[in-house]
């Protein structure tokens, strides 16, 4: 059963990529919308659940500590491991423009990172669920409705961050298979462990900080770029918004 439900937040991942695969056109609206979703996932979802799991074994400072460790770690991975410079606005790139890092476009780099990050959340999802059966059938399905309802933005993210940092649409669509695939495979893993919450609350706590690194640094800026303001930040408030409004009713 745990198994099934993993299998749903997959389809809801694969379904939420495809969408942004599909309007890929108008890829600076889905922007604006995953900028204020990503941040809407951590504000309302994973930080209060983070809070909730760690203020039991831990401190306030700790779990602050945690969150500020996902948002700076982030930031060092992307300024320094991935080298990651800003390119000018004003300047239209081609592919033999990019710089390259071993041998690899360095936006693609970040792209494909960016997706790797969020497919590991989406792991996490499904440990979640896991983890939330172990407790009681009626806590997993709590949880699993919870997950269903943000792995559809994952799956928008996942796509989104790629097609934003000059990954083709077909690199895109293999990394939203890996992030579709990953609630399956960490609900899976639960069958042969359990995950503490003590440890559990510090890892979303460093979500926390990944994605409000990731909505503030790339999708909010990458949304507005040469595109109108004030379609890009509605649709920025109402991804937030839509997540507030799916967190409170389940």
């Amino acid at each position: 059963m745990i198994l099934w439900f993993a299998l749903a937040a997959s389809a809801a991942t694969f379904i939420g990529g495809s969408f942004a695969l599909r309007f890929r056109d108008q890829l600076h609206l889905i922007l604006g919308f995953s900028a204020g979703a990503v941040a809407g996932v951590a504000l309302f979802d994973l930080l209060p659940e983070a809070m909730r799991l760690g203020i039991l074994y831990h401190t306030a400072d700790i779990i602050a500590f945690f969150i500020a460790l996902g948002f700076f770690g982030y930031l060092v991975l992307d300024r320094l491991i991935l080298l990651h410079t800003h390119e000018d606005p004003s300047m239209e790139l081609g592919a033999g423009d990019l710089a390259h890092t071993g041998g690899l476009p360095r936006a693609e780099s970040r792209g494909a990172f960016g997706a790797l990050t969020l497919s590991a959340h989406s792991f996490l999802d499904g440990v979640a669920i896991g983890v939330a059966f172990q407790a009681s059938s009626a806590i997993g399905l709590v949880v699993t409705a919870a997950v269903l309802t943000h792995d559809f933005s994952d799956g928008i993210n996942t796509v989104n961050l790629v097609l934003k940092n000059r990954g083709g649409w077909r690199q895109a669509f293999r990394w939203l298979l890996v992030d579709a695939l990953a609630p399956l495979l960490g609900a899976a893993s639960t069958l042969f462990f359990t995950l503490s919450e003590e440890y559990l609350g510090l890892v979303l706590a460093v979500f926390v900080g990944t994605f409000l690194y990731l909505s503030a640094s790339d999708l909010i800026p990458e949304s507005h770029h040469r595109h109108p303001r004030a379609l890009t930040t509605l649709m920025t408030l109402f991804g937030a918004a839509v997540l507030y409004a799916v967190v409170h009713l389940v």
